[in-house]
Parts: structure tokens; C-alpha cells; sequence
């Protein structure tokens, strides 16, 4: 017990403490049990393979060490010091670096992310690009890439300054985080260029996406007060339907960003409007196993390809003006009609509908928008002309509805896929 008067010395943080019992513990111990701890407890901290009796000499040597220290200083010097000089004089350690935890994991996120937006940078793209696709190929998924560029961005930095030009990537970024869900990923691969990865996302899903982007932006523009008209081009590719590689998706999705930009720009040019990316049919890659073809007609109403009954089958047509005429390339205006509403997948969900009074027969329910639904049966069916049916989907409560069939697909898998419009 200390005498009276005699000065109290200070408390050692939690850390000290814990090796000053970790010492006493080790004295009681036998050899063998106190070298199999000291491996352990010396690659923990230090990440070096150790054999036991190195350990144990090192660790004598760390307590000798300690002992001569406190001598020569006249006070209690702590054992990490000790452990410190004594690897860092055994060559064990080559460039000894001591750094807190927090501001080790700021380090690691500061090497992935670009500062001025706050998105990941290139870096991090091309290694999460490679893990997405590998878990696409390993669970049958599919996974949507888009690639973005300011229009007009040089001409900010020109008549505004490039201060003003941060505010516009700084908007650019944000309007990325809130358009995105958490299981998708945003970067900045270059200066006014950035990328998207959609994972279970199809090519409609990341057009969708694409098309709310651009109209996020032009609101988070509005507050800067740009004497430039900037927007925000997108190109897009989904795995596996546009390659089965990272450089085949990237080179697709710029191919079609640039035909986009061009023709977006000779409209606005001309006093017209922007043309909606689903307008520009998408070219194919051309592969080995797939050879290119000529891209499919857009429907103005879906923004898709048009699907074609089985008992029907007709070879693709373009856009005519009247039926019975010979097919006849669509005039471009034709394509500056948008879709009526986004329709929203249900893949992935149990959404279901009963179809009938009785509500006996089941369907699966595809998609769903404020004009119509999708469905699909498990085998062709005769279907009446208006259709009686109840919506299960999640969220909602179940919805009474009446549905007249439109558009009718057979899958690959042997199902009957039916698009149906809402009637009141």
C-alpha cells in the first residue's frame, strides 16, 4: 500500500492494462502453452509467421527490453513500446507504420472513391464489374450496365468557371445516389463520366432507370442557374443478352451512348425534341457463337419489341403507315412519342392473379404499369376478349380488375405469356 503523500501513478489506458495482465497470465503458463499462445497472439497483431520458440524469445527479449527502458528513463515504460523496438530492431518489421483503425478504414475508402463526388472511381468499378458478372454467370441473372456523359459540360467550365463545373458533377452524383437502389452501385470512371451496375436488372428495368436519371438531373440543375442547357447521355448493355465479358458490355453500352448523343444533338440542334433511348434500336454484338443481326422494330406503345402470337408466326416487320402496305422505315417523328406509363417488374416476387368469377385459374403476374399487366399461364389458354381478374401483388391490397388481352408470347420454357391493358 502506497505511503501517504507519495504520488499516485497515472492510470494506464486499456490497452497497456491489457498487456500487463497478458505478462502475469504468461508467467503462470508451462513452455509449451506459452509459446502456442504467443504464435497466435503475435501473428494477430503483427501478421508474421512465428515458430513457438521465437515467439518466446521474442517475447523475453520484449520484457528484458521494458525493464532496461524503464531504468534508463527513470519511469514505467509501457510493453508495446518494448514490443515495438524489439521488432523493429530484429528486422521484423521493415517500414514500422502505427496507425488507428478509424483512419486506416478512411485510407481504404478514400483509394476507392473520387473526392469531389463522393462516388467510387474507376478503380473500384472494374473490380466490382468482374464480381457482379461472376455472380450473374453463377445464378442465371441478368445484370444491366450504364455509362453516362454531361452534354455541354466543357462549355460550364468555359462560361462559368470550373468551380461552378464541381457544382455540376457534385448534382450529376447526387441525382445517381437517389435514383439508385442499394443493391446498385454508381462511379465516376473519368471526368465528366460515369457508370452504373444494376445487378437483376434487365435491359427495360436499366432503360428505365436511364430515362429517370436524365429527368432527376435537369431538376438538380435548376437551383445553379446555368446559362448552358447540360444533360446527361446514357448508353446501355445488360449481361448476357449483349456479351458475356466486362470490355464486350463496356464497348456495347458506349456504342449505343454515342448514337444516342448524336442523335439527341441533331434534333436539339434543329429545333427538335430529345429522342427516347428505346427509339434507337440498339445494334447486336457480333460473336462466334452469334453472329449480328439487324435490331428488331421498336412499338411506340411498349417502347419494345413486338411480341407475336405462335399461331401467327410472321418474320419481323418494320413500322407501315397502313396495313397491307409494303413495310416502310417509320418516320423519325414517330419516335418522339414517350410510352404512357413505366411498368414496374414483378420478377422475383410471388405476385400472382386469380382470372375469372370463380377465380380458380392462376396466373403469374410479369409486370404491372398504370395502363396494364403482364401475365403468364403455364400452357396456352383461350381467353375471353374481357377478363375478370384479381391482383396479388406485394404491398398492395388485392386489387379487382377487368383486362382485355392485347399481345400474346410463347416462352422458351413453354409458358404463354399474355399483355393485357386495364378497361374501366
Amino acid at each position: 500500500m502506497p505511503s501517504p503523500g507519495a504520488p499516485v501513478p497515472p492510470r494506464l489506458p486499456v490497452e497497456d492494462s491489457y498487456l500487463e495482465l497478458l505478462a502475469d497470465t504468461l508467467e503462470s503458463l508451462d513452455l509449451s502453452a506459452r509459446g502456442q499462445f504467443l504464435q497466435r497472439y503475435l501473428r494477430a497483431i503483427t501478421h508474421l509467421d512465428l515458430r513457438e520458440s521465437q515467439c518466446i524469445q521474442l517475447w523475453d527479449e520484449i520484457l528484458l527490453r521494458r525493464r532496461e527502458l524503464s531504468e534508463n528513463l527513470g519511469r514505467q515504460v509501457a510493453l508495446k513500446t518494448a514490443l515495438m523496438d524489439v521488432f523493429a530492431s530484429a528486422g521484423l518489421f521493415r517500414v514500422p507504420i502505427v496507425i488507428e483503425y478509424d483512419d486506416l478504414k478512411i485510407l481504404q475508402l478514400n483509394a476507392v472513391t473520387d473526392p469531389l463526388t463522393g462516388l467510387y472511381n474507376r478503380r473500384l468499378f472494374s473490380e466490382t464489374f468482374e464480381k457482379e458478372l461472376n455472380r450473374s454467370r453463377r445464378y442465371g441473372s441478368p445484370l444491366g450496365l450504364v455509362v453516362l456523359d454531361l452534354h455541354r459540360f466543357k462549355e460550364v467550365n468555359d462560361k462559368h468557371g470550373h468551380p461552378r463545373g464541381d457544382e455540376v458533377l457534385r448534382a450529376a452524383a447526387a441525382t445517381l445516389k437517389k435514383a439508385l437502389r442499394t443493391s446498385d452501385s454508381a462511379f465516376r470512371i473519368g471526368g465528366d463520366e460515369f457508370a452504373l451496375l444494376l445487378p437483376q436488372t434487365d435491359a427495360e428495368q436499366a432503360l428505365a432507370l436511364s430515362r429517370r436519371v436524365e429527368t432527376v438531373f435537369a431538376e438538380m440543375l435548376q437551383p445553379l442557374q446555368l446559362s448552358v442547357g447540360v444533360s446527361m447521355d446514357h448508353g446501355v448493355a445488360t449481361f448476357p443478352q449483349d456479351g458475356e465479358q466486362a470490355d464486350q458490355l463496356i464497348r456495347v453500352a458506349d456504342e449505343r451512348l454515342y448514337r444516342l448523343k448524336h442523335a439527341n444533338h441533331g434534333r436539339t440542334a434543329n429545333g427538335g425534341t430529345r429522342a427516347p433511348f428505346d427509339s434507337i434500336p440498339p445494334e447486336p454484338v457480333a460473336t462466334p457463337e452469334r453472329p449480328a443481326a439487324p435490331p428488331p422494330p421498336i412499338s411506340i406503345e411498349a417502347g419494345r419489341a413486338p411480341e407475336r402470337s405462335e399461331s401467327k408466326p410472321e418474320p419481323p416487320q418494320a413500322l407501315t403507315s397502313s396495313a397491307g402496305s409494303t413495310p416502310s422505315p417509320a418516320p423519325p417523328e414517330v419516335y418522339t412519342v414517350q410510352r404512357k406509363a413505366e411498368r414496374v417488374s414483378m420478377a422475383g416476387t410471388n405476385a400472382y392473379a386469380t382470372l375469372g368469377e370463380a377465380g380458380v385459374r392462376r396466373a403469374r403476374v410479369i409486370d404491372l404499369g398504370f395502363g396494364g399487366v403482364a401475365i403468364e399461364l403455364d400452357a396456352q389458354e383461350d381467353l375471353a376478349e374481357n377478363i375478370l381478374a384479381v391482383l396479388h401483388v406485394p404491398i398492395l391490397p388485392p386489387v379487382r380488375v377487368s383486362l382485355k388481352p392485347v399481345w400474346f408470347q410463347r416462352t422458351a420454357q413453354g409458358s404463354f405469356r399474355v399483355g393485357c391493358a386495364f378497361v374501366s
